[in-house]
């Protein structure tokens, strides 16, 4: 899920209005110089036709004074289909209560429709901003000109326009015809609101889904019915790369509700993103379907990786960290490590590692699909439309525009539904049984065929100097993925002047993706650890020692690495708003405060997806090794502006919780070549009386442009509580998950 650069809009790329049939104002926005546009400018805008709304306009204005604005984006659970419309009827200057939020289907005239990598915020806030003010503009405009005043003693708030002098006032309603007829004012002229004067943002609002969620209203994929359909099920080899030798078709085809059963031996993409061979079964219900599935049988040529295991792998990366194999290769090298590990006054050496883990997102992998000659309408709960649509555009064989994608609400995605696997299987058994076809994933299905959070293995020696500051860091990192094997470790160097980081990557088959805040999900676990245990090893407190670290520098450059790459999350860090949040949060929870063994506090903080996060933990552990996060504070630097606290809020709690789960419970074990784990009797997630007794968010306002919020208050939570475990009984936590480290103490 990586972060892109924000669209800019013009004059020309940015407004058109529309005066149409039905007496309502349109105003739709296209964006430009977007990659994940393509880069492709948007020129259509169409409107109003008998009162219905042209699907590529943001907003519309009835003339009953309703106010509808669409929401382009997918909605997973993080509260952007209610957090950005909020931000255009801010500036829009209308009651909250007035407004319709509509989702809008896949179309290239919204530009970029993907959610991932908490970047929806910040790529549309002032495009958002921007297209609320010009509405209001034109809307004020033409209340001017109905009193004959001057534009400026007229105002705008509430839905209506206000003359300053004689209290006069037009509803928005009354206004519509008017500021059809006028021309689009250029965007970077239209005046937007000082943000002192917000009434909506950072206020709290709930999401404009909940009462149709909590009445079970059909918003999600797996709600989704379509005349004629059948349901699917899909088989796939439990060894990742296997291939269908035969199945007893015969016999499933006679079993109750079963209409057909078929190999599909082809494959699309690769193993973690497109179609791999397996068998379908196609019923009148998905209970038919499930139940017809526990009597297949199925012979598979496993393939290349049978063999494959987790302890093989770890076997071969204590093998190549300790040089006796060969695959290391230098990333970065700054100043002489070995020397400046052989004067330092101290060093510390230690290994860390965390395995594969599932999304295990509470709403199985699913997708509708009917396909009627060279069309094709898609029902997909999918945080990327644009890669279904050009998936099964390639696949089908199809021009793109003839790919019609319904973006249902989802029901978890933590960057799963980023790909398009699900929708290339029902599209390729709907092409073949040839009516519409509603696939479905069972829990199993999606624990052992998702795209995992990679595994990986960190070997690490560091020294502090003999006034314990931190001089060395050497670092050589193992693991399965090139997405993970990545400068997201390469924090320390920017403070650090004797660094070395050298990787190198295990054979394997095994699917993988982006897991809510890739990379740094783990990599602040092993990055913000090592410090502690460095902290502790020069005898100093462990927030004083991170502060060392940082520095008194504002930005901190992060140049390339030799591979033409760059460490992090790329560009300058900024280590002041850091030390901002480390500082914060070290006051607000007490940081220092004299506790009996058995309690501790620790200090995680991390640079993730924009963010800025630091978090202490405090926890109680029991002599007989029970673990209790009784607090969590968080102090967050996510800019100028939150937009909904209710959803900011819900976002980080939110993080904690998972980020708590994953660290404490969450471990896929494979063995010959297969996932072992099955659904959630052998993979537990946490559990209410596991979760923190507070916690406790502070939002730290800085001037600069608001970012999102739904990953980086997820990686110092797992770091923050292996310190504070430490710090609590003197147990160094160096693996995931935390359960397979004794913590009973005397």
């Amino acid at each position: 899920m990586s972060t892109s650069s924000p669209a800019t809009l013009d004059r020309r790329s940015f407004l058109r209005l529309s005066a149409l049939a039905g007496g309502g104002l349109v105003l739709g926005f296209y964006l430009k110089s977007s990659a994940r546009a393509g880069g492709q400018e948007v020129t259509k805008v169409t409107g109003l036709t008998d009162g219905n709304f042209a699907p590529n306009a943001f907003i519309r204005i009835g003339q009953d004074g309703t106010v509808t604005i669409f929401s382009a984006r997918p909605e997973i659970g993080q509260g952007i289909k209610t957090s950005l419309p909020m931000i255009v009827a801010e500036e829009l200057g209308v009651d909250w209560k007035s407004v319709k939020v509509v989702s809008a289907p896949f179309d290239k005239e919204y530009g970029p429709q993907a959610a991932g990598g908490s970047t929806s915020t910040p790529t549309s806030y002032m495009n958002l901003r921007r297209a609320g003010a010009t509405a209001r503009a034109m809307l004020i405009a033409a209340a001017a000109q109905t009193w004959g005043v001057p534009v400026n003693e007229c105002y705008a708030e509430d839905g209506e326009v206000r003359d300053r002098t004689t209290g006069k006032t037009l509803a928005y309603r009354d206004l519509v015809a008017k500021a059809a007829a006028l021309p689009v004012p250029d965007a970077s002229t239209v005046a937007l609101k000082d943000p002192k004067d917000f009434k909506l943002l950072g206020s709290r609002i709930g999401g404009v889904d909940n009462p149709k969620i909590v009445t079970g209203q059909s918003l999600f994929g797996i709600d989704q019915k379509v005349p004629g359909m059948v349901y699917a099920v899909y088989t796939r080899c439990p060894v990742f790369g296997g291939k269908v030798v035969s199945a007893n078709l015969d016999k499933v085809k006679t079993l109750p509700g079963v209409k057909d059963a078929f190999i599909i031996n082809k494959t699309f993409g690769d193993v973690s993103t497109g179609l791999v061979p397996g068998v379908a079964i196609i019923a009148d219900s998905t209970w038919s379907a499930f139940s017809a599935r526990q009597q297949l049988e199925v012979k598979w040529d496993e393939g290349a990786h049978a063999g494959d295991s987790w302890a093989g792998w770890a076997k071969q990366a204590k093998e190549m960290a300790q040089g006796a194999g060969t695959g290391l290769k230098s990333l970065r090298k700054d100043g002489d490590p070995d020397a400046a590990l052989a004067s330092a006054a101290k060093v510390v050496e230690a290994s860390y590692t965390y395995p594969f883990v599932s999304h295990l997102n509470l709403e199985p992998q699913n997708c509708t699909v009917t396909i009627e000659g060279d069309r094709v309408r898609v029902l997909a709960p999918t945080q990327n439309p644009g890669a279904i649509n050009s998936s099964l555009s390639r696949f089908l064989n199809v021009p793109p525009d003839n790919v019609e994608i319904t973006i249902t609400r989802i029901g978890g995605g933590f960057g799963r539904r980023l790909q398009a696997d699900p929708a290339i299987e029902a599209a390729a058994i709907a092409q073949q049984v040839g009516v519409p076809v509603k696939l479905m994933w069972t829990r199993e299905d999606d624990m052992q065929h998702d795209h995992y959070r990679s595994g990986g293995f960190h070997f690490l020696k560091g020294g502090v100097d003999a006034e314990g500051k931190l001089s060395v860091w050497t670092h050589r990192q193992v693991g399965f993925d090139a997405h993970y094997i990545s400068g997201a470790t390469d924090y320390p160097a920017r403070f650090i002047p004797a660094y070395s980081l050298e990787t190198a990557a295990l054979s394997n088959n095994v699917p993988m993706g982006p897991w809510r805040a890739p990379r740094s999900n783990v990599h602040a676990f092993v990055v913000c650890s090592f410090l502690d245990e460095l902290a502790h090893a020069a005898g100093k407190d462990p927030v004083a020692f991170n502060l060392a670290v940082l520095g008194d520098r504002k930005m901190v450059s992060d140049p390339p690495r030799p591979d033409g790459g760059r460490g992090g999350e790329g560009g300058a860090y900024n280590a002041e708003r850091m030390r901002g949040v480390v500082q914060a949060v070290a006051e607000k929870s007490g940081w220092g405060k004299t506790l009996p063994r058995g309690q501790g506090m620790g200090l995680g903080y991390y640079f993730s997806h924009q963010g800025y996060i630091a978090e202490v933990a405090e926890v109680t552990v029991s002599k007989d090794g029970k673990l209790k996060v009784d607090r969590v504070t968080a102090a967050v630097d996510v800019g100028s502006q939150i937009v909904n606290l209710s959803g900011a809020e819900n976002q980080i709690q939110g993080s904690i919780i998972d980020g708590l789960g994953a660290a404490m419970y969450q471990d896929l074990n494979i063995e010959k070549g297969r996932v072992v784990q099955a659904n959630l009797t052998d993979y537990p997630m946490i559990r209410m009386p596991d979760a923190p007794g507070k916690i406790d968010i502070h939002f730290l306002k800085t001037a600069y442009p608001p970012t999102g919020l739904g990953e980086p208050a997820l990686p110092p939570l797992a770091p923050a509580v292996s310190n504070a475990i430490f710090a609590a009984i003197g147990v160094r936590i160096r693996e995931f998950p935390f359960s397979k480290t004794d913590l009973s103490w005397a």
